[in-house]
């Protein structure tokens, strides 16, 4: 009896159980529904000020794709940032962004892959304001004809060292007696240790575009790093490099003609094995007149006379350091010189340039002769008297 009245009371409570955890559940429904209402109510009335929060305020940097960018109007102090030569559009953007010419990397990066005409920036020294948007950075750096501040040094072929220093002095606005301590830095500039300390011939010709205050020293120093590199692209060993500038600086100064360059070239290394004509003297023009100081013109007899170094009339085998500034086709005709037996070589007209050789004395004296001819019809390019022997252009350079 007992174990049936207790599981009867069981039952009896299990019953009693159900109605009391329905009302639970019910309640419980009813507190869920009534804390969903209440979280949007919330949501209704916070959403507007937190999406206002994340797009305009403090945490948009944060939730926003947009990279942080100047706006109009907040431009400040004009600067001057270099790009350097080579630059990427990332090179540019970290320059520009740690010149707070532009707020972000990135900024930039976007403005300048979006602008197909970003590729025409060119390097330089730029003055341009701070705190503009990136666009108007990319716009500005394309119109480097307004926005660039560089000094353009340009140095022809065939100049000289007093030429070269001296448009440096003048476009520099230098002293031109500090061009000249600079160059003879050889270490500051890098010169070569074959030039001997004389930088005759190993500035580069060609167009530099430096920052106004760029220290003279490293104007120089890019001229001479230029010419290196350049011969090196040539396959020039160290040590035959001084040799072939100074060949290279006679055919600059002796030709007006490049087509002549290749049969002048064989002049010089005919000449200077030769031992029956010439003796191994080059009878340059153009050595005479740097010897003198002269870049140009006619020698005079005096100046054929004047005992110095340079004077190839006078001394067997190449003068001591070129006489100028060799270009490129110079260089590549003493490297491959055409063939032939040549040793003499004048040029009969100074206008056109056009200029004979000779394998003998007997033929180049016919081609002076017609040289006197013409420079009788044209008395300004006179000359006290012309050379006995002689392989040089008689033109101006």
């Amino acid at each position: 009896m007992g174990d049936i009245f207790e599981a009867f009371s069981d039952d009896e409570s299990a019953a009693e159980a159900k109605p009391q955890r329905k009302k639970r559940r019910g309640r419980s429904a009813a507190i869920l529904v009534l804390i969903l209402a209440i979280l949007a109510g919330i949501t209704v009335a916070v959403l507007p000020n937190v999406r206002d929060w994340i797009t305009n305020g403090p945490a948009s940097e944060i939730f926003s794709n947009s990279p942080e960018d100047y706006a109009e109007g907040e431009e400040g102090e004009t600067i001057q940032v270099t790009i350097p030569s080579g630059s990427t559009g990332s090179d540019m953007a970290t320059i520009l962004f740690e010149n707070e010419i532009v707020a972000s990397r990135e900024a930039f990066i976007d403005a300048f892959n979006a602008d197909t005409g970003a590729g025409s920036i060119q390097p330089g020294t730029y003055q341009l304001p701070t705190h503009i948007p990136a666009e108007r950075a990319v716009t500005l750096l394309k119109d480097h004809d307004a926005q660039r501040v560089d000094v353009q040094i340009t140095i022809p072929e065939g100049f000289t060292r007093t030429q070269v220093h001296e448009r440096i002095a003048n476009l520099m606005d230098v002293d031109i007696a500090d061009v000249v301590a600079a160059s003879e830095n050889a270490e500051a500039i890098g010169l070569p240790e074959e030039a001997g300390g004389n930088v005759e011939g190993w500035y580069k010709p060609g167009t530099y575009m430096v920052s106004p205050d760029t220290p003279v020293h490293e104007i120089l120093g890019e001229m001479v790093t230029a010419r290196t590199s350049e011969l090196d692209s040539m396959g020039v060993p160290e040590g035959e490099r001084q040799e072939l500038l100074i060949k290279a600086s006679i055919l600059e100064r002796e030709v007006n003609q490049t087509q002549y360059y290749a049969q002048v070239a064989r002049v010089i290394e005919n000449r200077l094995v030769d031992t029956d004509s010439v003796n191994g003297r080059l009878q340059m023009d153009s050595t005479v007149l740097y010897g003198v100081g002269k870049s140009g013109g006619i020698p005079t007899s005096e100046d054929l006379a004047n005992d110095n170094p340079y004077n190839t009339y006078l001394h067997a085998g190449l003068p001591p350091t070129p006489i100028g500034a060799a270009g490129n086709e110079a260089m590549n005709a003493v490297l491959n010189p055409a063939d032939g037996d040549w040793l003499y070589f004048v040029t009969v007209d100074l206008n056109s340039g056009e200029t004979l050789f000779a394998a003998t004395l007997e033929e180049h004296n016919a081609n002076v002769a017609r040289l006197n001819e013409w420079l009788a019809e044209n008395p300004n390019y006179g000359r006290e008297e012309a050379p006995e022997v002689g392989g040089a252009d008689e033109g101006e350079n």
